[in-house]
């Protein structure tokens, strides 16, 4: 048996009784949805102050996919994996956590801590002396240190339950989903989107995706697999909707009418008022985007200024004073970084010299050469999918892009792994042929290669390859297969 107790988040230990109840309720039923896809029996009991699971299906996978499961549930900060046993007096309970973990604590400083709940004819102190003076015992080298030890062993006495806590796992944090209102996030597939959607699920709000095509259908490809990935990993207890706006158009109206220097912020007030239609229309009242202060021209205090007065809508930038590289190493986190790596920039319209302090006059008089009918149109034509078809989507495109596990012998295989990532694992396969070749290059170097014969790209994951195989088919190339060992 697998037992886990997870701690509440202390913002929701602190709300009103009622506000509490809902959070704790809230939280219970998404550990229900994410944990009876591994196991239809799971018991999970919401007991106030924590929240117990238990499950029979003790193996090492099961106790992996349990934990994995629960560190992507939003309103998660900790949660301890403990072995419950009963007892009949302070000696018991010390022969038992020396039997669990007095293997943790051999020829290492360590202390006990214990929290209690109940009537006893002993107190938490009692336990932790107890115990702890058992183990420095009877345990080789092990020595007491109540300040800074190098382990501390966790107990938890609940009535006639002792709990030994053999593991604790931190999770994502944040409050759970929905306990915020709907929010519309601007999706490029970069770094910095991926990321502020990221924040927004983890803080309960739920988050649906909308994306501005502005690189064809590859690109869309790319952004809808990634939008699919972080509502999977991390919001997948709720339905969602990806909304795909086409704004080549509004692009080609804004390079042929609108001042040079003017154009970046004129773009980003286009999006936004989009945006706010879109949002309107599906009940949403704020949309998120992934903008940093002073990273790039459009992203000055005095340009997101203008941009914010085009609507009433509230604009969430959850990364506002994050560093370019602080978003790259949450990215990696949370497994976005890959797919960010390989989808190119788009920016729609690249300005010689974009200005830095947008005047509102000036944008206004600009935007008055704007056929404001050309935005109304792609707003009308918004494309409105349930996430979850994306999936069912990215099955009938791989048709063509089949995942393989066994090769045949004249096959190529292309790895496209970072040459940081080809350096720490090598890939060999006995009798195939390894072509190195990073995702980055795969662009401009795959048309280089012999086209008289079948590649199977390979990656650690097999996100990145089926989405380079995608994106190589609509280039023409249809002799690419994706290789999943």
């Amino acid at each position: 048996m697998l037992k886990f107790i997870v701690k509440l988040h202390p913002e929701i230990a602190i709300k009103s009784r009622s506000v509490r109840k809902r959070f704790t309720k809230l939280l219970e039923n998404n550990i229900k949805i994410v944990l009876r896809k591994l196991d239809e029996k799971v018991q999970v009991q919401n007991n106030w102050d924590n929240i117990s699971v238990v499950t029979k299906l003790d193996d090492a996978q099961m106790r992996i996919d349990f934990i994995d499961g629960l560190q992507r549930i939003p309103g998660i900060v900790q949660f301890i994996e403990v072995t419950e046993t009963n007892y009949e007096n302070l000696h018991d309970i010390y022969e038992k956590a020396l039997d669990m973990v007095g293997h943790t604590v051999v020829g290492k400083t360590f202390c006990v801590r214990c929290k209690r709940q109940g009537k006893h004819d002993f107190t938490s102190t009692d336990v932790e002396r107890y115990v702890g003076g058992g183990l420095n015992q009877h345990v080789d080298g092990a020595s007491v240190r109540l300040k800074n030890p190098e382990v501390t062993i966790r107990l938890e006495i609940k009535d006639d339950k002792a709990y030994v806590v053999t593991h604790t796992h931190h999770g994502m944090a944040g409050f759970p989903l929905p306990t915020q209102e709907d929010v519309l996030s601007l999706m490029s597939g970069g770094f910095d989107s991926g990321v502020a959607s990221y924040q927004m699920i983890r803080k309960g709000a739920r988050t649906h995706f909308l994306f501005f095509n502005l690189g064809g259908a590859a690109h869309e490809i790319g952004v809808k697999q990634a939008c699919y990935y972080i509502w999977k990993q991390f919001s997948s207890t709720h339905k969602v909707k990806f909304i795909s706006v086409d704004f080549d158009p509004v692009v080609a109206e804004i390079l042929e009418n609108v001042e040079n220097s003017q154009m970046g912020v004129v773009l980003k007030r286009m999006m936004m008022r989009a945006g706010s239609q879109i949002a309107e229309k599906m009940g949403i009242q704020a949309l998120v985007t992934g903008e940093s202060l002073g990273q790039v021209s459009s992203q000055t205090l005095a340009n997101l200024s203008v941009i914010d007065r085009v609507t009433e809508t509230l604009i969430l930038r959850p990364l506002i004073q994050h560093d370019k590289q602080e978003i790259i190493n949450i990215a990696r986190k949370i497994g976005t970084a890959e797919m960010a790596e390989t989808m190119p920039e788009y920016c729609g319209v690249i300005s010689k010299k974009p200005t830095v302090k947008a005047k509102i006059a000036v944008v206004e008089a600009e935007e008055q050469k704007f056929d404001f009918d050309v935005l109304n149109t792609v707003i009308e034509n918004a494309r409105i999918m349930d996430i979850r078809d994306i999936d069912v989507e990215a099955k009938q495109e791989l048709k063509e892009a089949e995942s393989v596990s066994d090769l045949p012998a004249d096959a190529v295989v292309v790895d496209i792994r970072s040459p940081e990532e080809e350096d720490a694992a090598p890939l060999e396969i006995d009798g195939i042929e390894v072509v190195h070749l990073p995702f980055f290059r795969l662009a401009t170097k795959f048309a280089d290669l012999p086209q008289d014969k079948d590649y199977y790209l390979y990656c650690t994951k097999g996100v990145m390859s089926q989405l380079q195989a995608l994106i190589l088919h609509e280039n023409g190339f249809a002799n690419v297969k994706v290789y999943r060992p």
